[in-house]
């Protein structure tokens, strides 16, 4: 199954969409015109349009506010990663050259101003003050969980509730204002409004803890990555290891962890360190139970194509191999 697989309910409307999105970051400057087309050949799958769309459909009618939503979190999240890989100083996002790294770190500001710009402008020129608030909103958490990060990166102390407050902030608000975007957009009933955006936090939550998994390697999600462990990040499965494990051993591994540059072979040591205390088992039990959250707000909502398809994008989340 794949992701192409899955937008199938919404597919005529993800062409539309995209037709949508490059009007609405046409500029007549052109230098940014020609950043602005660098970045298009460079956009993904389009899940986060995807769940938009198909949040849409499965509580009433794709309608134009329902582009406008789209397009609006996908202006506001591309600002965010534009930015992040200036903070960042990355020269690389999805094996491409960053923003920063062809145009230097003062153009990708611009760029990224340029595009929360006409995203606040879309959703105020169509007075959609729902969809701005409900995306703003997602962008103030996903501030704020980074901040948290940062923070708690430095003290090397995050537990499992904190992780959960960081994880909720940074990768699940956004995937919640997708789907309650979706919902907004075609005017569904609170309820209706209220059960996708639980669908889309639960989904988000079960996202990012797959991604942590991939980290530590391991049958289910291939090679080790090691990224994390070399940025600081105290993620699940080192959470649940640390915990289960002895005040000496804890020591050893938060000392390795704490390091600013690690070998292979001291990654090796804390991925080897996670996979014998079960840290990964744990973390994938985590992972299925939001997973099945997820699929229980669906249940909720009347039998359609496009509900079959968030369901089956909840399967994908969580078997995806990167």
């Amino acid at each position: 199954m794949t992701l192409k697989d899955i937008q199938t309910p919404v597919a005529d409307e993800l062409d539309a969409f995209r037709g949508y999105f490059r009007d609405a970051m046409r500029s007549d400057v052109r230098l940014l015109d020609l950043v602005v087309r660098y970045l298009l050949k460079r956009k993904g799958k389009q899940l986060r349009p995807t769940l938009v769309l198909l949040s849409a459909k499965a509580s009433g009618t794709i309608a134009q506010p329902t582009f406008q939503g789209a397009a609006l979190v996908e202006l506001l999240h591309t600002a965010t990663l534009v930015h992040d890989d200036v903070v960042d100083d990355a020269d690389r996002r999805r094996s491409a050259f960053s923003i920063n790294a062809l145009w230097k770190n003062k153009i990708a500001v611009l760029l990224g101003d340029f595009l929360l710009s006409r995203g606040l402008l879309l959703a105020l020129d169509a007075r959609e003050y729902d969809l701005l608030h409900v995306v703003s909103d997602a962008v103030r958490r996903m501030s704020e969980g980074e901040l948290l990060q940062i923070e708690k990166a430095r003290k090397l102390d995050i537990d499992e509730e904190t992780y959960y407050r960081i994880i909720s902030d940074k990768t699940a608000s956004l995937l919640s204002a997708c789907t309650r975007c979706g919902a907004v957009s075609v005017r569904a009933d609170h309820d209706t409004v209220e059960r996708l955006s639980r669908f889309g936090e639960a989904l988000g939550l079960a996202f990012q803890i797959r991604d942590d998994l991939f980290d530590f390697g391991g049958d289910d999600v291939g090679k080790p990555l090691g990224i994390d462990i070399q940025e600081k990040k105290m993620t699940l499965p080192l959470i649940v290891a640390l915990r289960e494990s002895s005040r000496a051993d804890r020591r050893r591994i938060v000392k390795i962890v704490g390091k600013d540059r690690k070998t292979a072979e001291e990654v090796k040591t804390v991925t080897d360190f996670v996979r014998a205390s079960g840290g990964l088992e744990v973390a994938q039990e985590h992972m299925h139970r939001h997973a099945e959250s997820a699929r229980a707000e669906l249940a909720g909502l009347p039998p359609s194509d496009a509900r079959d398809a968030l369901d089956r994008l909840v399967t994908f989340t969580i078997t995806r191999k990167r």
